[in-house]
Parts: C-alpha cells; sequence; structure tokens
C-alpha cells in the first residue's frame, strides 16, 4: 500500500505565501505522478497542480503564475509552494499519487488526509 503524509498548511494572508508537503511512502513499484487537489465548501474537488514521472506540469488556470510544484524524487515528496495567496484559494487541500505497488502491480489512486488553507483579506 501506500501511505500520503501531509503537512504545512494553516491561516495566511492576501499576497503571502505558504507550503505544502506531502510524502509518499509504502512498497511503491512506480510512482506515475503527484498531484494536489482542493475543496472549499459545497465545491466539488478540482486539480490545482500535477507533475507526471517525467516531470511535465499541469496547473489549474486560477493558480497559474502564483503555485508551483517542486518535487524531490529521491524522498517520494511533492511540495505546493503557494504564492500571491487569494481569499480564493480557502480549501481543503488533498495530496494525491498514481502509483504501482509491489504486490499487484496495478496502478491505483492514492490520496492524503487534506489539510486545510485558509487565506485572509
Amino acid at each position: 500500500q501506500v501511505q500520503l503524509l501531509q503537512s504545512g498548511g494553516g491561516l495566511g494572508q492576501a499576497g503571502g505565501s505558504l507550503r505544502l508537503s506531502c510524502a509518499a511512502s509504502g512498497s511503491i513499484f512506480r510512482l506515475h505522478a503527484m498531484g494536489w487537489y482542493r475543496q472549499a465548501p459545497g465545491k466539488e474537488r478540482q486539480l490545482v497542480a500535477g507533475i507526471t514521472s517525467g516531470g511535465n506540469t499541469n496547473y489549474a488556470d486560477s493558480v497559474k503564475g502564483r503555485f508551483t510544484i517542486p518535487r524531490d524524487n529521491a524522498k517520494n515528496t511533492v511540495y505546493l509552494q503557494m504564492n500571491s495567496l487569494k481569499p480564493e484559494d480557502t480549501a481543503v487541500y488533498y495530496c494525491n499519487v498514481h502509483a504501482a505497488v509491489y504486490t499487484t502491480y496495478n496502478t491505483d489512486d492514492y490520496w492524503g488526509q487534506g489539510t486545510q488553507v485558509t487565506v485572509s483579506s
């Protein structure tokens, strides 16, 4: 199985910065992609940023130019660097990975526990 441990988040202010981290562990055969999703009250979960094993990145239009998704492959860790924060960024943020495990070699989705990010105006 794959376990995702999230850290970071909390309270930020408009124009400021926060950084989230997500470390993947377990019997990982291949880690194909890692990403971040967020969910605001009353809304569905949406993709914020993602990165593939080849380094290709994808960002939601609402965060382009403000957020980046650095990674440390040696540590199976992905980060979400959030700059120029806006109140609209307030949501619960979830780490997600697409990974294959040794037991089955089947690729599946794994989710972190989520962390609250609140941005004050």
